[in-house]
C-alpha cells in the first residue's frame, strides 16, 4: 500500500489502532469519545450516526434508513435496516399516476434507521444504548456552529421543500436557512433524542413518538398507521461476496443496489480492464460503460428480495457479466439496455477498533432532506419510496410491507477470508460507481484510503449523463471526448461526486494498525489514537 499522498494538496491519511472516519467533525469526534469511554467500533459508529442526524441535518435525520456491514473479530454480518411502505400502499392507491412522487408523504416509507441502531447495539454493542446518545443530545440542545458545506445544502432545499408539512417550521428561522458559522439549536429534537434512547426506540415503533407520527401523518397527508410502524423489523443478511484481483467486495443484497458495483468490476475483468494504464481515458472508458451496463441490469431486476424475479446469482455470473462485456466497444461510447441474465441527501461512516472489530455503516434521508415531511420533535423523513416503480408487473413495483431499491450502500473488502478495508461513497447512484472507483484504486494501485478518497472522480447522473471533477486531467477529458462521450467538467466545489470515508488494515498481523481516510469534497474528519 502507497502511504504517500500521490494527488497534489491531499489529505494525509490517519493512522491509529482506533480510529472512525465520517463526513463531519464534531460526529467523528463523538465516535471517538465512545471509544475512549470503554465502547468498541460498534458504538463508535452509533454515537457518530446519532450525533450525524443533528449536524448534519440536510443528508440524514431520524426518519431515515440504514445499511451495515461489520466485522466482529470472527466473522462478517450484514443488517438491512430499511424500511417497508405502509399498508396502504397498493398499486390502486398511486391509480392515475405515472410515476412515484419525488417528496411529500407520498414518498415516505417507514423509518429503518432507529431500529437498525437497536439492533446494532444490542448484538454488538458495549456502551448502554443511552450512552450513544449523548453528544447528539448536547448538540442540538446547546447547539452548533454550522458548516458552510452544510449552510449550502441547507440554503438550496428552501425552493424545493418549504411547503412541505413540518419543514419550514422545523428548519428555517424567519424563513432562512442558517448562515455558515451560525450557530443551530433544535430542543424540540433533542426531547425526541432522549426518548428514543431512554426506550431504547420502543417509543419510536411502538409508543409515544409512534402515536406522535402517526397522528401528524393523518392529519397532513399520510397514510402511516400504528401497525405500519409496530410491524417495521431490521433484518440481518449475509452479505453478497464478489472476488476481484486477491480481494472479496463485499455488498448488502437487495434491496440494495450494492450488487450494480460487483457487476460491474465483473464486466471490467471479463474486459481485461488492466491492460489500459491506470488514469487513462481508455480505463476510464470501459469503467463508464461497465456502469452503464450494470445500472441497466440493476434498474431492471433489483428490488426487494422477496420479489425479485431474476436471483442475485444470476446477475452475478461470470458467464453472463462477460456476455455483457463482449457488448464493449473498447474506442467508442454506447447505450445498453438490461440483459436476460436468468441461469434457470446521504451519510456514511466507518470505526474500527484494537480487538479487530470493524463496521461500514450508511444511513441517509435520501435526496437531501429527503421528503421535507418533518413529524413534531425534529423527525425528518426520507424520501426514499420514490424509488418505487409504478410500472405493473415490474419487480420492484409499489406494494404494501415492500422494501423500495435502494442506494445507500455501506462496502467491505476482505482478503483471504480476513477484514481489508470498511468504506463507503455517498451520493445517490453515485455509489456503486464510487464503489469500483475506490476498489480499483486500492486494490489495483495499492493506494491508502485517504489517497483512493482524493482521487478526481466521474459520475453517469441521474439523467445518464457523463460528468467528470474538475481535478479530471484534461488528457482524460479530451480522450473520452474524442471516444464519443458527451462530458460535463463539474465545477471544483461541487457536490455531485459524493463523499467518502474509509478505514483500511496497514498489514495482514492482526497486530496491525489501521489506516483511515476521509473525504475533502464535504466536511469529513478520520480521527484515532
Amino acid at each position: 500500500m502507497i502511504i504517500s499522498p500521490p494527488f497534489g494538496g491531499g489529505r494525509a491519511p490517519v493512522l491509529a489502532r482506533n480510529t472512525v472516519a465520517s463526513s463531519q467533525p464534531l460526529a467523528t469526534q463523538a465516535g471517538i469519545e465512545a471509544l475512549q469511554s470503554g465502547g468498541n467500533a460498534v458504538d463508535a459508529a452509533l454515537a457518530t450516526a446519532i450525533t450525524l442526524t443533528v449536524v448534519e441535518p440536510t443528508m440524514n435525520g431520524l426518519g431515515g434508513d440504514g445499511f451495515a456491514i461489520l466485522w466482529d473479530g470472527k466473522q462478517i454480518h450484514g443488517l438491512n435496516a430499511s424500511g417497508r411502505a405502509p399498508a396502504a400502499w397498493t398499486p390502486e392507491y398511486f391509480a392515475g399516476k405515472s410515476a412515484m412522487d419525488l417528496i411529500g408523504w407520498n414518498t415516505v416509507t417507514v423509518p429503518g434507521m432507529v431500529a437498525g441502531w437497536i439492533a446494532l447495539s444490542r448484538k454488538f454493542g458495549k456502551l448502554p444504548f443511552a450512552h450513544l446518545f449523548k453528544r447528539a443530545i448536547a448538540y442540538a440542545e446547546n447547539g452548533f456552529p454550522v458548516s458552510p458545506v452544510i449552510a449550502r445544502q441547507w440554503r438550496e432545499a428552501i425552493p424545493i421543500l418549504k411547503n412541505q408539512p413540518g419543514f419550514s417550521e422545523s428548519f428555517l428561522i424567519e424563513g432562512k436557512a442558517p448562515q455558515a458559522g451560525q450557530i443551530w439549536k433544535y430542543p424540540a429534537q433533542a426531547k425526541t433524542l432522549k426518548e428514543i434512547a431512554a426506550t431504547e426506540g420502543e417509543s419510536f415503533y411502538k409508543g409515544p413518538l409512534a402515536q406522535s407520527m402517526v397522528d401528524f401523518a393523518q392529519a397532513s397527508g399520510g397514510c402511516f398507521t400504528m401497525q405500519d410502524f409496530a410491524d417495521n423489523q431490521p433484518e440481518w443478511v449475509e452479505p453478497l461476496a464478489f472476488d476481484y484481483g486477491d480481494y472479496t467486495l463485499l455488498e448488502i443484497p437487495p434491496n440494495g443496489s450494492g450488487i450494480a458495483a460487483q457487476m460491474a468490476l465483473g464486466i471490467l475483468q471479463a474486459a481485461n480492464v488492466k491492460q489500459y494504464p491506470a488514469n487513462s481515458a481508455q480505463r476510464i472508458h470501459l469503467q463508464i460503460e461497465a456502469m452503464r451496463l450494470a445500472f441497466a441490469d440493476a434498474y431492471a431486476h433489483v428490488s426487494d428480495a422477496n420479489s425479485m424475479t431474476t436471483p442475485a446469482s444470476s446477475l452475478l455470473d461470470r458467464g453472463y457479466l462477460a456476455s455483457r462485456a463482449a457488448l464493449i466497444d473498447h474506442n467508442k461510447a454506447g447505450s445498453y439496455g438490461p440483459g436476460d441474465p436468468h441461469s434457470g441527501g446521504t451519510v456514511y461512516l466507518c470505526a474500527a477498533d484494537e480487538s479487530g472489530m470493524m463496521i461500514s455503516y450508511i444511513q441517509s434521508n435520501f435526496k437531501g432532506f429527503g421528503s421535507g415531511v418533518v413529524a413534531p420533535g425534529g423527525i425528518a423523513f426520507h424520501n426514499r419510496g420514490m424509488s418505487f416503480s409504478l410500472v405493473d408487473g415490474h419487480p420492484n413495483q409499489v406494494a404494501p410491507g415492500k422494501r423500495p431499491f435502494h442506494t445507500i450502500l455501506p462496502a467491505f473488502l476482505t482478503k483471504d477470508g480476513k477484514p481489508a478495508m470498511a468504506f463507503g461513497v455517498m451520493g445517490g447512484n453515485m455509489q456503486p460507481q464510487g464503489h469500483i472507483q475506490f476498489v480499483m484504486r486500492f486494490v489495483d494501485e495499492y493506494l491508502n484510503p485517504q489517497a483512493c478518497s482524493d482521487a478526481p472522480r466521474w459520475r453517469i447522473d441521474d439523467l445518464g449523463k457523463l460528468t467528470v471533477e474538475a481535478a479530471m486531467p484534461q488528457g482524460v477529458v479530451d480522450g473520452l471526448k474524442a471516444m464519443g462521450h458527451e462530458v460535463a467538467v463539474q465545477p471544483a466545489n461541487s457536490l455531485d461526486f459524493g463523499s467518502a470515508q474509509a478505514i483500511a488494515r496497514l498489514s495482514e498481523d492482526p497486530d496491525s494498525a489501521y489506516i483511515a481516510g476521509s473525504d475533502h469534497r464535504r466536511d469529513g474528519l478520520a480521527a484515532g489514537f
